[in-house]
């Protein structure tokens, strides 16, 4: 086998742990440097392959490599940036090449959620319609937790268990006031079309009475009526009520609660704040004063409350993503499959990456209470392993230690420009 360097890089929304992921890759591949030369991290995902923005990192330690697997974001930059087809932007699909055959960059690592296994995937293409070998291996990442046949995605797990301490400590502050003050708490958390992460917060429901007392996901239409039937039924039967409604609920008609009206780089509705919405609401029609929070990048960037078991597999997809493509195996994603609940035990799959591609995994209605606001002791059993165990980053003055890297810049070998 002919050595050749590796290309790395992440993509869409970062998590608290798609750096473990990285640093899977990065220690993998210097343990094969008979088989890969060094690994050049796309500054800012795809785009940094495309404009050859590139970065070195073997002028990394193996101590600050390695501190990616306890730090939070993306250590080498992201974007949200969809290549077209083949044949609407061949510009595109060439000039990756020419920045591969500079570089001499044989290994493709794309580390991204259901757009950028999409992106994974036409890479993988173009080595055959262009003459070009490359082997090209996607690794999962989102907090959505929506990617298909892997049996969850690495960075759910840790925004899982923010959401659900988040609800849990929110809702001991609530109760304690809600005699003569806030009786209403909304927390709005991530998920566009499905509802994982407002279903994590139902975790920390674990006896009659205890919040949340309401989810709302995206899967269920949302009824006016029922559920402020239920608002009034909580603050009447436990003095309180504390909600989690995911970003992307609909109304009847199949409008998001919260659409501003714009739209991202992959075409995707801009969404607001559901949680305001959802707020006033309860106060105009049954006027309880309200509190109400978005998670946002939050929930996201928590590192310092992360899952062990979501670092573990972060790290271990990224591991498989470089032994997958040593032994040839191209246009593929590891996936994570679940071996049992109690104990919990998985291991390290492979699936083709056209059959993820561009393909979401909604909850299961069998995850979802009958009424549509709660969840079932089912997708708590699936739920509860994914957050369990604490795998704390060092402190220093009471403040969590991350690493940031020198991110030095591969010298250019091409001479023209290329345009985003």
């Amino acid at each position: 086998m002919t050595k050749r360097n590796a290309f790395y890089a992440q993509s869409g929304g970062v998590t608290a742990v798609i750096n473990a992921s990285a640093c899977g890759v990065i220690e993998t591949a210097r343990k094969h440097k008979n088989k890969i030369g060094k690994v050049y991290a796309g500054r800012n995902g795809i785009i940094g392959a495309l404009t050859e923005d590139l970065i070195d990192t073997s002028k990394e330690s193996a101590k600050s490599i390695a501190a990616l697997r306890h730090t939070p974001s993306g250590a080498f930059g992201s974007c949200r940036y969809k290549l077209k087809g083949l044949e609407e932007n061949r510009a595109q699909y060439e000039r990756l090449i020419e920045v591969f055959k500079a570089h001499d960059i044989g290994y493709f690592f794309y580390n991204g959620g259901g757009d950028s296994q999409d992106t994974s995937n036409k890479v993988s293409q173009i080595g055959a319609k262009l003459g070009y070998p490359i082997t090209c291996v996607g690794i999962p990442k989102t907090v959505d937790n929506d990617l298909p046949i892997t049996d969850n995605c690495p960075g759910f797990g840790s925004v899982a268990k923010y959401v659900a301490v988040s609800i849990r400590e929110a809702a001991f502050d609530v109760a304690s006031m809600a005699k003569t003050s806030t009786k209403i708490f909304v927390m709005e958390v991530m998920g566009r079309h499905a509802g994982w992460i407002a279903a994590a917060g139902g975790l920390a429901a674990e006896n009659e009475g205890d919040a949340p007392h309401i989810i709302l996901f995206p899967e269920i239409t949302f009824d006016r009526l029922a559920f402020l039937n239920r608002v009034d039924e909580c603050v009447k039967k436990y003095g309180y009520c504390a909600i989690v409604v995911s970003e992307g609920i609909k109304n009847p008609e199949g409008q998001f609660l919260a659409e501003a009206g714009g739209k991202d780089s992959f075409g995707h509705a801009q969404l607001g704040g559901v949680a305001p919405v959802v707020a006033q609401l309860i106060k105009d029609e049954l006027g309880y004063k309200y509190h109400w929070a978005v998670a946002d990048y939050l929930q996201r960037a928590a590192r310092h409350i992360a899952s062990k078991t979501d670092v573990e597999q972060a790290y271990a997809l990224g591991k498989a993503a470089v032994q997958l493509a040593l032994k040839g195996q191209n246009a593929v994603m590891p996936t994570i499959v679940r071996k049992s609940d109690k104990p919990y035990k998985w291991t390290v799959g492979v699936a083709k990456l056209s059959a993820v591609a561009n393909v979401e995994k909604m909850m299961p209605r069998n995850y979802i209470s009958k009424d549509g606001m709660g969840i079932t002791e089912r997708c708590r059993t699936y739920l509860l392993p994914l957050i369990k165990g604490e795998d704390y980053p060092p402190y220093k003055n009471g403040l969590p230690q991350y690493v940031v890297l020198k991110n030095v810049a591969v010298p250019k070998k091409l001479k023209d420009e290329f345009t985003i």
